[in-house]
């Protein structure tokens, strides 16, 4: 039957296997079957890759679990600056495994082969490179940086120590957006010329205000250690710990930890390096529990034409107080289509396209003329354009569906461990993710400062 089902995928290509509801999910789990048979090919001891995760949050604990997937990957350590965590990683992954509260405890070891680093936004560049100055494969979560200027550093200490390292979205070995990739290069869509992508949330959980441990204080919490890299320090605040993502000193705000994905998973499908010109607004409208960051943020962000892709304007949203729900979109729009993401388990693809002709009378002014300039017209308008002409021509839609239980992040893992392996380039490295993430902390800057951002999308840097 598998052998079948190949034939028939081969025969028939994958534009028209797409065009079929049913058919797409036959096709997006054969490419699954693949990845699970490449994953779960025979590992020696000697392939062995023993990792340690720094940072136990929300974050860490998922990232921990989507590594540990992946065959022959091994946890050996944990870091947080909450002793409760530390006590949790030994609940779940046994009393065995090495815990701390220094992260240069994990550097200082010579058994750990790579490390996970999902700590505060703020600390994700700083033990990123001291890490891969260590020799550790590092897997960042996003965004990348805390600040702009911290991305060419970076980016240099990549270069310098040769180190695996890659950026955590998932977006980017996501088998939906590969297909949806591959149909965008393809021209499915035409020429684009905008895209609008969103995040709506409703709920206190999904605006950040996270449960808080009834231990929490400065006996149970590093809070020096926390703030360390902070210009201004504060009084131990279970808040500031525990909901760090809520304030500028330690998280990114909506942009950094939102728009990030949405402009991970653009740039992935369109192959673009970034926007130009970026201008934000937004407000502090509900959830008025002492964050400093807004809760509702919209964007404009300016592409320019380039070698891989003509120009186009993004619009980026996010509100954390949203009456319709829950609800994630990213709509990729062309000349002749449009890539809707929006699902969440695959994407479906509208297409229309304009006829030849341009058409008269409706919403015209056609039918303000003379019986005789009507007359005229019409004969002058069927004489150039034929029937055929006439008409929209009709076309196929395109449905892609993601296999039951598919997660992306474990596949993104699989590919850090294979580049750990094989040496082959990680699907997110440092350029990429700082290239996603540049442009969303440059949100911040406009909606903070009032102004437009002007960025260099090649050189990578403020203009």
């Amino acid at each position: 039957m598998a052998t079948d089902r190949r034939k028939f995928l081969k025969q028939f290509g994958t534009s028209v296997i797409l065009t079929s509801a049913s058919l797409s999910s036959l096709a997006a789990k054969e490419e699954y079957e693949k990845r699970i048979l490449q994953a779960e090919k025979r590992i020696t001891p000697n392939d062995k890759i023993r990792i340690a995760t720094i940072g136990m949050g929300i974050m860490g604990f998922n990232d921990t679990r989507a590594a540990l997937t992946v065959p022959g990957v091994e946890l050996v350590a944990c870091c947080d600056l909450y002793k409760g965590r530390l006590e949790r990683v030994k609940e779940l992954y046994g009393a065995n495994i090495y815990t701390t509260d220094n992260y240069q405890d994990i550097l200082n070891r010579k058994d750990i082969d790579a490390v996970i680093v999902a700590t505060s936004d703020n600390w994700h560049s700083p033990i990123s490179i001291e890490s891969m100055h260590k020799g550790k494969a590092v897997y960042s979560e996003k965004p990348m940086v805390h600040h702009i200027s911290e991305g060419l550093k970076e980016i240099k200490a990549q270069q310098e120590t040769k180190a695996v390292f890659q950026v955590g979205s998932q977006r980017v070995s996501s088998i939906a957006f590969k297909k949806a990739q591959e149909l965008y290069q393809s021209g499915a869509i035409g020429k684009i010329n905008a895209v609008e992508a969103s995040f709506s949330r409703q709920s206190a959980l999904g605006a950040w205000q996270y449960t808080i441990p009834l231990d929490a204080s400065e006996q149970t919490v590093r809070w020096d250690e926390f703030q360390a890299n902070s210009k201004k320090k504060y009084d131990y605040d279970s808040n500031r710990f525990f909901r760090w993502r809520n304030y500028r000193e330690y998280g990114t705000g909506v942009a950094g930890d939102l728009f990030v994905h949405l402009l991970s998973g653009i740039h992935f499908i369109t192959g673009s390096k970034g926007p130009e010109k970026i201008f934000s607004v937004g407000d502090l409208t509900y959830w008025k529990d002492g964050r400093n960051v807004p809760d509702v943020m919209s964007a404009v962000v300016s592409y320019p034409e380039s070698p891989e892709h003509p120009a186009f304007q993004a619009t980026l949203q996010v509100n954390f107080v949203s009456g319709e729900g829950d609800k994630a979109v990213t709509k990729i729009i062309g000349s002749e289509g449009v890539i809707d993401m929006s699902d969440g388990d695959g994407f479906t693809i509208h297409k229309s396209k304009m006829p030849v002709a341009p058409g008269y009378g409706g919403w015209d002014s056609f039918n303000t003329y003379p019986e005789a300039m009507q007359k005229a017209i019409r004969d002058e308008y069927n004489k150039k354009y034929s029937a055929a002409d006439q008409q929209a021509p009709k076309m196929d839609g395109i449905i892609y569906r993601e296999p039951e239980n598919y997660n992306a992040s474990n596949d993104h893992f699989a590919n850090f461990f294979d580049s750990i392996r094989t040496g082959k380039p990680v699907v997110e490295d440092a350029t990429f993710g700082f290239r996603a993430a540049a442009p969303c902390l440059a949100c911040n800057d406009s909606y903070f400062e009032n102004k437009v951002i002007n960025w260099d999308p090649v050189n990578m840097k403020l203009r």
